[in-house]
């Protein structure tokens, strides 16, 4: 049984940033079933590549739209993506360092705050100015 579901009310209204998301409630539910059956430790590595790999793509894709429409929060936006970007690559860390038996817990805690706070938060803001400029 999946941690998340993907529902409406995460949709921010432009097709290609919605499947980034529905990628990333994927990866969360992977995780989450390989910890469910024992086998957390062995897919986090992947997991958390697929993470930083996912957040450098998505966040250029979000970025690039805020700057051809002239997005007035893209400043402070971005500097949010800087901070989550830094805490994937510190969870990386820890686990390339060997902490890999305290990181599941930390990666889910981190991946759910990134969907509640970010996509259904932060991600929203822009919706209606990048829907206006034709984006969706």
């Amino acid at each position: 049984m999946p941690l998340m579901t993907w529902t409406d009310r995460m949709s921010v209204g432009v097709a290609g940033l919605d499947e980034d998301h529905r990628k990333l409630v994927a990866m969360v539910n992977e995780l989450y079933d390989a910890m469910q059956a024992g086998h957390g430790k062995e897919k986090l590595g992947r997991v958390l590549g697929d993470l930083v790999q996912y957040t450098k793509v998505h966040f250029a894709r979000e970025e690039t739209f805020f700057s051809r429409t002239g997005y007035p929060d893209a400043a402070a936006h971005t500097q949010q993506h800087a901070a989550l970007t830094r805490q994937v690559v510190d969870v990386q860390e820890k686990y390339a360092a060997g902490h890999a038996a305290t990181l599941s817990l930390e990666v889910m805690h981190f991946l759910r705050d990134w969907l509640v706070k970010h996509i259904q938060g932060s991600d929203q803001a822009y919706r209606e100015h990048l829907n206006a400029k034709g984006i969706r």
